[in-house]
């Protein structure tokens, strides 16, 4: 039985379930290679303009599967090392896939889990539930969530929240800018749905091609080659096919082909 499901309630729109309940969505070896293979696929499908991960129960994920946890003591190093590189691999084909990722946060989301929500571009988390980066509390550190986390939670909070461990609620990370959308549990699908239709109904190309923007662009200096990468980006979209409709649809009030049927 596979630890995710995935679902398509259209064919522009896919969701990604942790479907591990009993365990609290934990992470082991077949989750991740689960997720791998789950965003590399649907990160190539054409169709494809959305996806949403969720979890199913009452948390979204606590991070490490105990039992997983228990047997990577005996690991070697060596096995540490490849154990790590695969969560590492997961990660990057999630941040880097192409089609827009929107996190629906219900429970509560630790270590790994808090991992996976920091490559969301879009996270949007249920009142009364919290974030923790619990690694330090087992002597162990958040090195291979870091670069997501860091980038998404902030430098600062990072420096914090790192080293103490300490719990964080909701809102507290929706004051911090990780978390995008606070909203009520039960407005959470709502909320979710509204966001989704935001993006369908956007030119796919043009969506896909600002996600790279702006992860190209963050942390960068704004030198001679950055300049030109950017004017070049815009000439290049302008030039194709869905940039000319786009402007001709708007420029004749009517709806550009992309939202038709």
């Amino acid at each position: 039985m596979s630890p995710i499901q995935i679902l398509r309630p259209s064919a522009h729109v896919a969701e990604v379930w942790l479907d591990r309940p009993e365990l609290r969505n934990a992470f082991n070896s077949e989750v991740i290679a689960a997720l791998d293979a789950a965003f590399r696929e649907l990160g190539a499908d054409a169709q494809l303009r959305a996806i949403v991960i969720g979890g199913r129960g009452k948390a979204f994920c606590a991070g490490g599967d105990l039992n997983w946890m228990r047997a990577m003591a005996d690991y070697t190093w060596a096995q540490n090392k490849a154990d790590a590189s695969a969560l590492a691999a997961m990660l990057w084909t999630l941040y880097s896939c192409p089609v827009p990722v929107v996190g629906r946060v219900h429970g509560d989301c630790y270590a790994g889990g808090l991992g996976l929500a920091a490559c969301c571009d879009v996270l949007v988390a249920a009142e009364g539930l919290h974030f923790c980066l619990s690694e330090a509390k087992l002597g162990l550190l958040p090195a291979t969530i870091g670069p997501y986390v860091v980038r998404a939670l902030g430098e600062q909070a990072a420096r914090r929240y790192f080293l103490t461990a300490e719990r964080f609620s909701a809102a507290r990370a929706h004051a911090l800018g990780f978390v995008h959308e606070l909203v009520a549990p039960e407005a959470l699908d709502a909320r979710v749905a509204e966001i989704v239709a935001a993006l369908v109904a956007n030119g796919p190309a043009a969506v896909k091609a600002s996600k790279k923007l702006v992860q190209d662009l963050a942390g960068r200096e704004i030198d001679a080659a950055l300049r030109d990468d950017t004017a070049t980006r815009i000439a290049d979209i302008r030039a194709s096919a869905e940039g000319r409709e786009g402007v001709s649809a708007f420029l004749d009030k009517r709806e550009p082909s992309w939202k038709t049927p």
